[in-house]
């Protein structure tokens, strides 16, 4: 399995003001649906910092999002090692198949891939 990305997320209902101060940055708005905006770097779309209000799916919002190549696979090693699952796999309506965890600090993270 491989890490494609790793973004943190910031629970904020903050939208033009982050996307503003990020903008000065060198970020710029590549998603919005609403409830979430991520911005990425113009010079490395992979360096990427998404803003949650809230999740639309999801019990509570997550600290950082790990898109992973085989999330599947992620899902059963992350079961399998009795970490605490969170959010239970599933494919959601904006694309992407996803989990949420616990890890050994207590931040929730978002393990997705995009289908």
């Amino acid at each position: 399995m491989a890490v494609r990305r790793v973004v943190p997320n910031i629970q904020s209902e903050s939208v033009q003001e982050n996307r503003d101060f990020y903008g000065l940055l060198g970020f710029e708005e590549v998603m919005n649906h609403g409830w979430i905006m991520t911005l990425a770097s113009a010079s490395d779309p992979a360096a990427q910092v998404s803003f949650m209000a809230r999740d639309k799916t999801a019990p509570v919002v997550p600290d950082l999002s790990i898109e992973v190549d085989d999330v599947d696979a992620a899902y059963a090693a992350v079961r399998d090692s009795g970490a605490e699952i969170v959010h239970v796999l599933q494919d959601e309506e904006w694309g992407v198949r996803r989990f949420f965890v616990r890890d050994p600090n207590g931040r929730v993270v978002n393990v997705l891939g995009h289908r």
